[in-house]
């Protein structure tokens, strides 16, 4: 994690990482003036609040309460030496607690991250740079050996050498690119998280049999999705570059709706007409794309060449960006590696659909064919080691498509996690399902999993698959799970041999596709130094319904952005407008703005815990409709979560507008005790925003130019650096 400090007045230090700023000082004795903990102070925090953390997770996920759990920390220091220090953790346990959960909340601290890194003892690199920015692969590191050259399947490079190049992209582009956190709970399964330092926004998660493996697979992901514009999807990409020359790619063509708001000629082609507009309700406007909001221009659409017949269609970014989330998208070391890549994850997302929806029960893979693959055989001897029974299972529907699964089920908590994985070779497929089992997943994370269920309906609701497709984290039928398979077990096999086999992949993927009937559409993208493909399927590879484009779209975004970030310039007229199209979209209530106007708030503060119902209410205090506003102050009181403070602000408030809707209460006779009971400075909020002198208290005033808005700002920064290696690459076309 990168932690950038600032030098503010006398002995005061800020610290700023993720979304958080950290203040330090030092003691007056020390020539500070005391307004905050030192350095030194926030160190001895830091152990104390792990352990705690550790012996939470050990009582949250056993259902024991710690109202009652006490924990301290003492830090002893040798008189003779004050760098060699103990630190001492001490709890005190109620009665109640068993022999054995006293035994497991104890080791449970032994974990402590920050106890352990102290332990291991930290290597310290202290020196000097020209450009802290500039020195983009700083973060970086992975011991290995460099000359070495280790090849596996599907990769048409070694990993080394993969990694190299991947981190020097990246390098080139500026973005400083650091590790969070590895995880390897099992032999041979690895999985790691990376992010943009200056914008953790943009992040992806790896996965592989080795550290190696597992680190090519985050990059790859990384320089994926920023090929494809994944990491800035639904967001507002600021007004300079939706007046740019271009505002996606240089490729990009603009169209705009015909009469009546008609789609126009041009965009699409006949067979994904009959797909995303079968009964002619989709207009030019659901069409809009939400990066830019530019309705001037029209609509943004991309070209992709048809693969039947070379010939290229575009497609709307905004119905690609609706429908398909980051699905049929990869990066690689050549065209076929990523073809593969892509063609293998859309068959995967595709079959799981199908045995999920269709509650097929899935035929085991035999214990001779297991005993092939000794590394996944170790991993799941792991798991069941652990108290995890694992089910292997052949996904491939009776040898057809190149798909395996890896169910685990927790006994502890009776919820299952069916992991798929897919490539042309079994073995690939098999240990891409293992590891995306445990990616990112601690044992703990276990312990959230849903419970299988005989309700068809929650199996088959639409949201259910996005939720499989974000985190696997979906229902799943208990017919899944019958011993009466619905199909044989095949060993199949759909790999290609020698220096070409991924391009031999490539094509035996895309002629299943073709035997289906199914159009499949390519775009290419290397402006940025690294081969990176997009495939769309139409009626197969889309994540989200396709009615969503008429009835869940993003671009709803446009009717309300600007007016919620000018919302402190707004007039009454302006006010009640926006207030009237809230009412009328009949958007959920608890929908928040973030994901309404696509504004990367800082969550930490009161805009990005913002929720339309919230909004509502501040609108009618401004407007003086204090009916409207209770009712509305009620719901969130009974519904929302939110800070503890901003709970006990619409507390103050709720008062307050009881006392003035009541014909026979006086609010003099009762601002003495409210004061009494929630403080000066939160009551003169409340009265400030009843009398009108004060409007939308928390939310900090900004506007379409994002200022006050560092977070959004640091993603907009992320995306220009796309952009400027784009216009410098790729001429207009």
């Amino acid at each position: 994690m990168e932690i950038k400090v600032n030098f503010l007045d006398k002995l005061r230090l800020e610290a700023k990482f993720d979304d958080f700023t950290v203040i330090a000082d030092q003691p007056i004795r020390y020539k500070g003036d005391g307004s905050a903990p030192g350095p030194f102070d926030y160190f001895l925090a830091s152990s104390a609040l792990c352990a705690a953390y550790f012996v939470k997770l050990y009582c949250d996920t056993r259902n024991i309460p710690t109202e009652h759990i006490r924990l301290s920390q003492n830090n002893i220091v040798d008189p003779e030496n004050r760098y060699q220090q103990i630190f001492k953790i001490q709890v005190e346990l109620p009665a109640d607690i068993s022999a054995k959960d006293r035994q497991g909340i104890l080791r449970s601290i032994e974990r402590c991250t920050v106890k352990k890194v102290v332990q291991t003892g930290p290597e310290f690199v202290i020196e000097e740079v020209e450009n802290l920015d500039a020195d983009a692969q700083a973060l970086l590191t992975l011991n290995s050996d460099s000359a070495a050259s280790t090849y596996i399947a599907g990769k048409d490079l070694p990993l080394e050498q993969t990694i190299a190049n991947m981190s020097g992209i990246l390098a080139g582009l500026g973005m400083k690119i650091e590790i969070a956190s590895w995880r390897n709970l099992v032999p041979n399964v690895w999985s790691l998280h990376i992010r943009d330092a200056h914008s953790p926004m943009c992040f992806t998660n790896g996965k592989g049999a080795t550290k190696e493996s597992a680190l090519a697979s985050a990059l790859g992901e990384f320089i994926e999705r920023a090929n494809c514009n994944h990491f800035y999807n639904d967001q507002f990409w600021g007004e300079e570059i939706a007046n740019a020359a271009f505002v996606h790619y240089p490729s990009e063509r603009w169209f705009k709706p015909g009469k009546k708001d008609a789609l126009p000629k041009g965009l699409l082609d006949d067979y994904c007409l009959e797909i995303y507009n079968p009964d002619g309700e989709l207009r030019g406007s659901h069409l809009y794309d939400t990066n830019s909001g530019n309705t001037e221009r029209g609509i943004c659409a991309l070209p992709y060449v048809r693969q039947s017949d070379g010939e290229t269609v575009y497609f709307p970014t905004n119905l690609i960006d609706n429908l398909f989330l980051s699905n049929g998208m990869s990066a690689g070391n050549t065209l076929a590696e990523a073809q593969v890549q892509c063609l293998s994850e859309i068959f995967e997302r595709a079959v799981k659909r199908e045995i999920l929806e269709g509650e097929i029960a899935l035929p085991d893979v035999p214990a001779e064919v297991l005993a092939k693959y000794p590394g996944i055989v170790a991993g799941i001897a792991e798991l069941e080691n652990q108290g995890f029974p694992v089910l292997v299972k052949d996904a491939s529907l009776g040898g057809e498509f190149p798909v395996m699964c890896v169910t685990l089920m927790n006994p502890r908590t009776g919820g299952v996690f069916a992991s798929f994985g897919a490539h042309p070779s079994l073995e690939v497929a098999l240990e891409r399902s293992l590891t995306e089992l445990l990616q990112g997943r601690s044992f703990e994370g276990l312990n959230d999993l849903p419970r299988p269920t005989f309700e068809s309906n929650a199996v088959t609701e639409p949201n259910n698959f996005v939720e499989h497709f974000i985190d696997s984290s979906g229902v799943v039928s208990w017919r899944f799970f019958s011993a009466k398979a619905d199909y044989e077990f095949v060993e199949w096999d759909f790999s290609g041999e020698g220096e070409n086999s991924n391009a031999d992949e490539a094509a035996t993927l895309f002629g299943i596709l073709e035997d289906l009937g199914k159009e499949v559409y390519m775009a290419v993208y290397d402006q940025l130094g690294a081969t990176a493909c997009r495939i769309l399927v139409p009626g197969y590879s889309e994540i989200y319904p396709v009615d969503d484009l008429i009835w869940d779209n993003t671009n709803k975004a446009l009717a309300f952005r600007a007016d919620i970030l000018n919302l402190h310039r707004l007039d009454d007229a302006g006010l009640e407008a926006l207030l009237e199209r809230l009412e009328d979209s009949e958007l959920d209530d608890y929908t928040d703005i973030i994901t309404l106007i696509g504004v990367e708030f800082d969550e930490n503060t009161d805009w990005g815990q913002l929720t339309i119902l919230e909004l509502k209410l501040l609108i009618n205090l401004a407007l003086q409709d204090f009916a409207a506003a209770k009712e509305q102050v009620e719901a969130y009181l009974q519904y929302n979560e939110n800070t503890v403070e901003r709970g006990l602000f619409y507390q103050a408030l709720n008062v307050v507008l009881e006392v003035l809707l009541d014909d026979e209460l006086e609010l003099d006779d009762y601002v003495v005790n409210f004061r009494r009971m929630f403080g000066n400075p939160r009551m003169d909020a409340v009265l400030g925003s009843v009398d009108g002198s004060v409007r939308f208290h928390g939310l900090t005033p900004t506007s379409l130019q994002l200022e006050g808005l560092d977070r959004h700002q640091r993603l907009i920064d992320s995306y220009k650096k796309l952009h400027v290696a784009r216009a410098k690459v790729a001429p207009l076309e």
